[in-house]
């Protein structure tokens, strides 16, 4: 039986999804569409476009409307606001059916072309085919150096040996992304924070176009934000679920050097003379050290209880859906 065709009065899942989160991209819309359609109606697969609208504030939902209008395989996902693009891509990855969903960038610097290969890759095994811009067309000081540096230090500590963790250009099989929870701007490392798991992931390489249209949404204080993104993600990988061992360790440190302080004092001052009023700084600073060290210890601890709640109970959505343009195969629009 087709997929898409109707199964016990329910509409069977389609092979494809493709979820592209847009902002303010009134001069992309139309084309990435185009393109898109053209390429998977090649692929004789199965299909849906799921267009998430983070809140734009140019035309970009009204043109998104009239594409659904026109298009059956097109579900649009209204915002409420600006949520970002980790929300966007959540909120696609939500509402996706598809056996393989691929997410994608809306502003055109994705060739929709190169979907097949993606695809040649999953069908040899793969759970994650993540895109590899291997000759970056970006400007040198604004983008490479600081990609090029994120993503050797991602490589070194999550342990996944891909090149490009930044781009948005992947695709996944949909049980690896079933119980994954996006949130802050972690969209980028979903390939090192499902590792864990032991998914096999590969890459192939992508052309990098250049922006032709639009404004980038990014600049210099990304850096920043990929810098604390980085931390976060070597403490999920390798400790969301036993925090005690990374404040444990550091708090055994801490209070191991504060107690060896306090024995040298001790002992310098029993067995050498060393005056207690001349060291009562160095003293004071032991006993600081072991108090912190007591106190990482107990947080480790704290933290160890607030992970099992955490994964016992941690179903928040970070986007809020203002409407949902939806129409199955002999069904009507839908709309939430």
């Amino acid at each position: 039986m087709k997929r898409n065709m109707k199964k016990n009065g329910k509409v069977q899942a389609p092979y494809l999804s493709v979820v592209v989160p847009f902002f303010n991209e009134e001069d992309s819309v139309v084309e990435l569409y185009r393109r898109l359609s053209a390429v998977l109606k090649k692929t004789k697969k199965t299909y849906e476009l799921i267009f998430v609208d983070d809140g734009s504030r140019d035309s970009t939902p009204v043109l998104l409307a009239e594409l659904h209008r026109r298009d059956s395989h097109l579900n649009v996902i209204r915002l409420k606001r600006n949520f970002g693009q980790t929300a966007g891509l959540q909120a696609g990855f939500d509402f996706s059916r598809g056996e393989i969903i691929i997410s994608m960038d809306g502003d055109l610097q994705h060739d929709p072309a190169e979907i097949p290969r993606f695809l040649e890759k999953i069908d040899q095994g793969y759970d994650i085919v993540s895109g590899w811009r291997k000759k970056r067309a970006d400007n040198l000081l604004l983008r490479k150096l600081p990609s090029w540096a994120a993503n050797r230090m991602m490589k070194r500590l999550s342990g996944v040996p891909i090149h490009d963790f930044g781009t948005t250009f992947k695709a996944y099989r949909r049980e690896v992304l079933k119980d994954l929870r996006l949130y802050g701007e972690l969209h980028r490392f979903i390939p090192a924070l499902i590792s864990r798991t032991g998914v096999k992931i590969a890459e192939v390489p992508i052309s990098n176009i250049v922006r032709q249209k639009g404004k980038s949404k990014y600049g210099l204080s990304r850096v920043r934000r990929v810098l604390f993104d980085l931390l976060t993600v070597k403490f999920l990988i390798s400790f969301v679920d036993r925090p005690l061992q990374l404040f444990g360790l550091v708090g055994f440190i801490v209070g191991g050097v504060g107690f060896a302080l306090a024995l040298l004092l001790t002992l310098g001052h029993y067995f050498f003379g060393w005056p207690i009023r001349d060291n009562l700084g160095n003293l004071l600073f032991a006993v600081f050290l072991m108090i912190v060290g007591l106190q990482l210890v107990l947080t480790g601890l704290l933290a160890e209880v607030i992970s099992r709640i955490y994964f016992t109970t941690h179903r928040i959505k970070i986007y809020t859906v203002e409407g949902v343009l939806s129409r199955r195969p002999g069904g009507e629009a839908e709309s939430e």
